[in-house]
């Protein structure tokens, strides 16, 4: 009866040792299948959207190096584009006329500029809401009422606000230049619905807003030509900066905090050999201890 048992508990242990690699051995090929079954999905949805999307180029803006500030006149220039195209559709909700002072207008110019709107505010002593010039205080105005309207001046699309526009959008200003001067005629087998304009740069190549600037669209007061791409160019810096007005003052940062760091790893390298030399010159000699002899 022992030697029965025996025989038994050793064919089911073989047995569970050989359903146990048969295990290993299945879920190993499950996980190598289902690895390779990942990479070829992502290659294959990487490669449609390379179909289908085309990728902005990387453009050498004069903003950004590591210690490149932004160009303030570009700033201004790219302002002026705004002003006189870009506000018609698109709004700027958290930029205010304060805003601009000191960095592309001066206080008395932008003051200048937001008396140009009118701006609602009250109530009055009588209770009524009345208009009044812009101040500095004033956010810049919306082009409309609500989005509702928008989307019924645009056929159904609703603009974007611009503040943050850049860091938004995959390749930031990049992808920005690139949708300004990207418009062109669709190409064969692609139909596009009333209303809708082909430009390669924009996700499905189908983009509801026309070409909103050309050639000497508008005349700059510095007197720079103003072509497409001087236009785009302007208008994205400008762009870059509504998305980071604190972009010159962080590298300025950078660079004290990185000089009064250098100098802190200066004296606290001179400070470790300072107290560390005694101790990593000093030398440990052991003797060990000799039984005395006793006389007999």
């Amino acid at each position: 009866n022992c030697l029965i048992h025996f025989y038994k508990r050793s064919s089911m242990a073989s047995a569970g040792a050989a359903l146990g690699a048969g295990k290993k051995v299945a879920l190993t090929a499950l996980g190598a299948f289902s690895g390779v079954g990942a990479a070829v999905a992502y290659k294959l949805d990487q490669s449609v959207k390379a179909d289908l999307t085309l990728h902005p180029p990387h453009l050498a803006w004069s903003h950004k190096g590591l210690l490149d500030s932004l160009d303030h006149a570009s700033i201004r220039r790219g302002y002026q584009v705004y002003k006189q195209v870009c506000a018609a559709c698109h709004s700027l909700r958290y930029m205010a006329y304060r805003n601009l002072v000191g960095v592309s207008h001066t206080e008395a110019e932008a003051k200048a500029e937001a008396e140009e709107v009118q701006v609602q505010d009250g109530p009055d002593e009588t209770g009524e809401m009345f208009m009044r010039p812009g101040k500095l205080s004033d956010y810049f105005p919306k082009p409309f009422a609500n989005d509702a309207a928008a989307a019924a001046a645009n056929n159904g699309a609703i603009p974007p606000d611009l503040s943050y526009i850049v860091l938004a959008r995959h390749g930031n200003e990049d992808y920005i230049y690139h949708l300004l001067n990207g418009y062109c005629d669709p190409p064969a087998g692609i139909e596009l619905r009333d209303g809708q304009h082909f430009n390669p740069y924009y996700p499905g190549g189908a983009i509801g807003m026309g070409a909103p600037l050309y050639n000497e669209i508008i005349e700059y007061d510095d007197g720079t030509p103003a072509t497409l791409s001087q236009l785009a160019k302007d208008v994205c810096t400008f762009l870059t900066w509504t998305a980071s007005p604190e972009h010159d003052m962080r590298k300025k940062m950078s660079i004290k905090g990185l000089g009064m760091l250098t100098i802190l790893a200066g004296l606290a390298y001179y400070l470790k050999r300072h107290k560390w030399s005694m101790i990593k010159s000093r030398k440990i000699f052991y003797t060990p201890k000799t039984p005395k002899l006793t006389s007999s």
